[in-house]
């Protein structure tokens, strides 16, 4: 990170990110801690995330915004809007302002998929390519060391002080977040603006993924392991309650330890990147996500914990690889849509997960959708192991795999950038892979 550092822009939003991580990761828990306590339900506490991923579904409209706009403006602006929107909390006074943790947590899922998608795009701007591996592994090795604490502290709070304080802690790092990147002095260029109507330009994303070799196999991935992950939103509720016999806020203390095995990922990531591509990690990341679920079915702590740390180890490298792949699979002008077309493509499918984790974990023991979880998951290891290749120098002289160059989705011109950005790529493969980025 030393070189890094140096850059000024990246110093200004590496701070501000941190900050506005921890608040994320404290607030999030805090919503479902807080719907069970009002209800004494983990389905009820599940059912919260499912409602931050709901934007998931309208993600693509989104993007042309994004791509429509100076990608800093669309940040600076969704910074302020949540903010605005965490302090909603405040009105909370009993289960039956149940609905309002609901409504945040709806708009803050918005918020999560439109920034976290700019950012991308932004990175792009701000830095040269064979940055981008370490400044995204070190947002995400940042965001993934903060579980170390972020869970602790908003557990802590959510107890100490109740709900109210922490949305008001979480709406000043939004705050912050505002302003570090009005701070910025990146140069991006003005958006290129398409003469397509506005759904077609809003699927140029989709299409320009399910174009590509590489990329639909990385969306047919994730969305098998989607269909299965979204379970653990409300079945670790039950974890915690059932197999270990812990109170509610004993969550935050798992946070933490999934905290340690992503560390322990984070700050091996972009070296084993750069020895085997970004790619190849993918089914083993899959792998040790299924291994830790497993383990998770136990009643003794010590085999939860190192379940949780698999997990936590897992989930970063997983992150860190899919999103590279997509990051330097696509053209600048269409990070934006390209980026919440993977939202919907593998929020769905997350979303359906939470909902039957939501009703299995409250009819059923929690270990069956916990083995159910674990099945799924090896199920994308297997698929990813088959099918998710790197590309050859010869696929990209043909053209064979360039998806949509040609088609031109975005209504530019984009088979010289194209091209050139993934032949440029595989050189670069021959000898040295850079990795690694995280959307959120």
């Amino acid at each position: 990170m030393r070189d890094l550092l140096r850059h000024r822009d990246f110093r200004l939003l590496f701070a501000g990110q941190s900050l506005s991580m921890f608040g994320d990761m404290a607030m999030l828990i805090v919503l479902a801690m807080w719907a069970k306590e009002l209800t004494g339900s983990n389905g009820v506490a599940g059912s919260v995330f499912g409602a931050l991923l709901l934007p998931s579904l309208l993600a693509p409209l989104g993007g042309v915004l994004i791509d429509r706009f100076k990608r800093r403006t669309v940040m600076i602006v969704t910074d302020l809007a949540t903010a605005a929107v965490v302090l909603l909390l405040l009105l909370v006074d009993g289960r039956g302002d149940l609905w309002l943790l609901y409504v945040v947590a709806f708009l803050y899922g918005a918020s999560l998929v439109a920034f976290g998608s700019a950012r991308s795009a932004l990175l792009t701007t701000m830095l040269e390519d064979d940055q981008l591996g370490q400044a995204n592994g070190s947002l995400g090795t940042v965001r993934e060391a903060l579980r170390l604490v972020a869970p602790l502290a908003g557990a802590a709070l959510y107890a100490g002080f109740g709900g109210p304080v922490v949305a008001v802690v979480d709406a000043a790092t939004f705050l912050v977040s505002a302003a570090a990147l009005l701070a910025l002095r990146v140069d991006e260029p003005v958006p290129v603006r398409s003469d397509l109507h506005f759904l077609a330009e809003a699927s140029a994303g989709g299409r320009h993924l399910l174009g590509s070799r590489v990329l639909r196999a990385t969306v047919v991935a994730t969305v098998i392991c989607m269909l299965a992950i979204g379970i653990s939103e409300s079945v670790f509720f039950a974890v915690v309650d059932q197999g270990l016999g812990k109170p509610v806020e004993f969550v935050g203390v798992l946070g933490a330890i999934q905290g340690v095995g992503a560390i322990l990922a984070g700050v091996t990531i972009t070296a084993l990147i750069r020895r085997t591509g970004e790619l190849r990690p993918v089914p083993w990341s899959f792998a040790v996500i299924a291994v830790g679920v497993l383990l998770s079915t136990s009643s003794q702590l010590a085999v939860v914990a190192a379940g949780t740390l698999l997990f936590g180890a897992g989930l970063p490298v997983l992150i860190v690889c899919l999103t590279t792949a997509i990051q330097r699979r696509t053209p600048g002008e269409l990070q934006g849509r390209t980026f919440t077309a993977f939202e919907l493509f593998t929020g769905v499918p997350q979303l359906l997960s939470v909902l039957g984790g939501a009703v299995a974990v409250s009819l059923v023991d929690y270990r069956i959708p916990l083995v159910a979880m674990a099945l799924g998951i090896a199920a994308a290891a297997v698929y990813s192991a088959l099918r998710l290749r790197e590309d050859t120098p010869a696929q990209m002289l043909d053209g064979s795999d360039l998806g949509s160059v040609g088609a031109d989705p975005a209504g530019v011109d984009l088979e010289v950038p194209v091209g050139a950005h993934v032949l440029q790529q595989t050189t670069v493969v021959a000898d040295e892979q850079q990795g690694s980025v995280v959307a959120r």
